[in-house]
């Protein structure tokens, strides 16, 4: 064995050379205690302490010469952490040993590493596996494989392998197999790779369990699956994978190395049930030297069956073995190197303080590199040895065949690969498919969403004579029609599940399945699976809300009218009233009188106008035309003041205004009782979009639509959140009861899944276009959710107090202009002609003088 350590390595084990022991040839050695901590009724235990001991007698046996001898002290620590740690704290206090080798899991590492660090002693362990949380132990050192080197292979494994992008995670849910998933999940977005799930089982997990939740996992369609858990657990994991088929042609199986490690107590069963299983493992040069020293092994053990049945055993077993050959080569190698330089003239090894221990940290980063019988290890973090090359292999009937050697970022002596039921070869999984025949036409193979959450969107019901399902709903209509030029045989397949599972399924099976149609809105994270075509429905989501009745105030009559409108008819009824008396005044003497007589009477006749107006404008409304409108109007000018209007310019002025009236008082009647209806509807308004993120409340065996009406009804709802399709669908059965008060583009719609590269996307977005710019997609819509669109959408400008509604003095100016002109009219007559009579007076004043 070629060991390259610097000369200061050697300090780090021992600091002085106790005691002696003799040969029978009375010579004396110096003997050194290293203290050996392990489970002696585990394989690896007795593994561990076989190999060790028979590793030193090898080497003493070939290095006859030195003087110095490597003693082990073993202790039993019956798989508990906490009597291996009692049985460490023992060897360092009472035996006085300089170093320990042992844990064999990482509840133990931690505690032997704890006390290393306080007693200030070296504990090397082959057999725990490479673990962050125990790199802040400098006195724990690890023997062991690349972690993070294996993952990576793993990752590219997959990337390389596959056309599928998404894996499944199976672990073991502890702490000691969890720890690693944070540089696995780091190593597969580095690669693109999506992790569509993570599964955890804990040793207490029953077979029952454990194929309930593989059947999630198989109904959602993912097809390749890494394993990470321990020999109990991956025992019962391959027999229920077994009795569900997730072991046909399609499936891929990937083994974590501790995974494979752990293959060697499997039984029987378990072993023939992961045929076309490929594992990754710590990879040990199989030279004539290894094979030699575990084979003795073997026989020390009371096993010597070479049966070729046992290789996973032999292999497991020759890992273990070559681990401590090379740990105990090392010590006695460091222990003689120390002897013979301990008495050197400046050789130091104590620390500056004088303490009789080692500045262990500075010492590791003096070494770099050792070669051994278990391969060329790395110094990683100044406290880990670490072996950058890992086996890839393929489990074949009862045999493990190496298909690559995975090492510094690339693959080497790559062979073609096996996988279950006989798939053979790099791309197994079909990446594309062709269209099946049926009568002589291409068959397309449809996954429909079977949930019937809103069945006017897509519904599957069962035909109970024919027993074929009846497939109806805007978006199975929308779909059929825009294929049916290309005349392909359709055949639906319902499917119950989530969206993104429909398209990862989509993505995986594509020898089955060729698209999907339901109410499947696009994302981003499916179109990493799947081809979309355009959207076929309107985009974003909205806000709906239920009509409410809105309480009146004590003054909504004056809304129909703007105030500069009330101000302006008042104005006008005050100049009527200010005319007539002008004209009447000098002839009639029910315009005559005192002075507050004539203020009473020209108030009351210009205001007495309204209700007159209005009494007539009812039988107009209903019986008149406009011929009889006219002798109407003066009919009731007559019968102003008792019928005793005499002058003509004042009848005159009265109709003018009584039409003015005639409309004033039909608007605001038709406002007023628009303003007590519809525009009382009362909308919570206050709605908020947040991030691009719908949650919604459809449940998944009812009408999602009828349990939206009856939340927002019963007042559990204030207003609900969702893509615009499904409030359309809503608003079209309760168009007077609901409305729509905000819509905001933040979804993409929804479209229709195809295969990726699928030539059928490009070909059915133009047919989509195409029923888009004809009106025919609209006129599917309102088919299928009789839409009323004057009721469908309010904004809040719509909604605020009912001010939009209100008649303003522009909309009405006109009849006052009319008005305007008529009274200006009859003014100046008036004046004119009281001109004339007063010249007229006084010239007969004139002549009488």
């Amino acid at each position: 064995m070629e060991i390259l350590i610097p000369l200061v390595i050697y300090s780090l084990l021992f600091s002085t050379i106790k005691s002696g022991v003799a040969d029978p040839n009375d010579r004396v050695f110096e003997e050194v205690k290293v203290g050996l901590v392990v489970d002696l009724a585990s394989i690896e235990g007795k593994m561990l302490k076989t190999s060790f001991t028979l590793a030193l007698s090898d080497f003493y046996r070939n290095n006859d010469g030195y003087r110095t001898r490597v003693s082990v002290l073993a202790k039993d620590s019956q798989g508990d952490p906490f009597l291996a740690f009692a049985a460490a704290t023992n060897l360092i206090k009472k035996a006085k040993v300089e170093v320990i080798v042992g844990a064999q899991s990482l509840p133990e590492a931690k505690l032997l590493a704890a006390i290393s660090e306080k007693a200030k002693v070296l504990v090397i362990s082959p057999l725990v596996p490479n673990s962050l949380s125990l790199n802040k132990y400098n006195h724990f050192v690890q023997l062991t494989h690349d972690a993070t080197s294996e993952v990576k292979g793993i990752a590219s494994l997959v990337h390389d392998y596959f056309s599928s992008k998404s894996v499944v995670v199976i672990y073991d849910d502890v702490d000691e197999w969890r720890e690693e998933l944070q540089i696995l999940m780091e190593s597969f977005q580095d690669k693109g790779i999506h992790i569509a799930r993570f599964v955890s089982f804990a040793l207490s997990s029953r077979e029952n369990h454990m194929v309930n939740q593989l059947k999630e996992v198989k109904e959602s369609g993912s097809t390749v699956f890494v394993v990470h858990m321990s020999k109990t657990l991956v025992s019962r994991l391959f027999r229920c994978v077994e009795k569900l088929g997730l072991m046909e042609e399609g499936y891929a199986w990937i083994l974590t190395t501790r995974t494979m490690h752990h293959l060697r107590d499997s039984d029987g069963f378990a072993m023939r049930s992961m045929q076309g299983v490929v594992g990754f493992r710590s990879y040990v040069p199989v030279s004539k030297q290894v094979k030699y020293f575990t084979s003795r092994v073997r026989k020390l053990m009371g096993d010597d069956d070479d049966d070729d049945n046992k290789v996973t055993k032999r292999f497991n077993s020759m890992i273990v073995s070559v681990r401590a050959h090379d740990i105990a080569c090392i010590v006695a190698t460091v222990v003689e190197k120390i002897s013979r330089l301990r008495d050197s003239d400046g050789f130091n090894l104590t620390r500056h303080d004088g303490s009789a221990s080692w500045n262990v940290p500075h010492i590791l980063k003096t070494v770099r590199f050792f070669k051994g019988l278990s391969g060329d290890h790395i110094e990683i973090n100044g406290n880990k040895f670490l072996s950058k090359t890992i086996e890839v292999v393929n489990i074949v009937g009862m045999k493990e065949r190496r298909v690559g050697l995975w090492s510094c970022g690339s693959f080497s002596k790559r062979r073609h690969i096996t996988w279950p039921r006989g798939g053979y070869g790099d791309n197994y999984i079909p990446r594309n498919r062709f269209l099946a025949e049926k009568d002589g036409k291409k068959l397309l193979r449809v996954l429909v969403s079977a949930s019937n959450r809103v069945p006017n969107l897509v519904s599957v019901r069962p035909d109970p004579e024919t027993g074929f399902n009846t497939l109806t709903g805007f978006c199975v209509e929308v779909f059929k029609t825009c294929v049916a030029p290309f005349k392909y045989e359709l055949e639906f397949i319902p499917y119950n599940g989530s969206f993104d599972n429909l398209a990862y399924l989509l993505s995986t099976q594509r020898h089955k399945y060729d698209a999907a149609v339901g109410d499947i809105t696009i994302t981003s994270n499916r179109s990493s699976y799947v081809d979309f075509t355009l959207p076929f429905t309107d985009i974003g989501i909205g806000a709906l809300t239920l009509i409410k009745k809105k309480k009146q105030g004590m003054w909504t009559f004056f809304d129909p009218l703007e105030r500069s409108l009330w101000l302006a008819s008042g104005a006008f009824f005050i100049l009527t009233g200010i005319v007539v008396w002008l004209v009447e005044r000098p002839t009639n003497p029910e315009f005559q009188g005192s002075w507050r007589k004539q203020l009473g009477t020209m108030l009351w006749f210009g205001f007495s106008t309204i209700v007159f107006a209005h009494s007539k404008c009812i039988l107009h409304c209903n019986y008149i035309h406009a011929l009889f409108l006219y002798t109407l109007m003066c009919n009731e000018a007559h019968s102003l003041v008792g019928e005793k209007l005499q002058r003509l310019s004042s009848r005159f002025i009265v109709i003018v205004w009584i039409f003015v009236v005639l409309i004033l008082t039909s608007s605001y009647s038709a406002n007023l009782t628009s303003t007590t209806t519809i525009s009382r509807i009362q909308l919570d308004s206050q709605a908020v979009f947040g991030p691009p993120i719908i949650k919604t409340m459809m449940p998944k065996s009812i009408n999602a639509v009828e349990a939206y009406a009856q939340s927002l009804r019963d007042g559990n709802l204030t207003y609900v959140v969702d893509e615009i399709p499904y409030l359309n669908n809503l608003l079209g059965q309760y168009p007077d009861v609901f409305a729509m008060i905000a819509r905001e583009a933040t979804t993409n719609g929804f479209g229709f899944m195809f295969q990726k590269n699928s030539g059928l996307v490009p070909k059915v977005s133009r047919e989509i276009a195409k029923l888009r710019s004809l009106g025919i997609l609209k006129d599917m819509e309102k088919r299928w959710f009789r839409k009323q669109d004057s009721m469908n959408e309010h904004s809040k400008t719509d909604v605020d107090d009912g001010s939009s509604n209100r008649f303003t003095f522009h909309e009405l100016g006109g009849l006052f202009i009319i008005a305007g002109v008529a009274h200006g009219l009859v003014l100046a007559m008036h004046i004119f002609k009281m001109r004339q009579e007063i010249l007229h007076v006084l010239c007969g004043i004139w002549t009488t003088r």
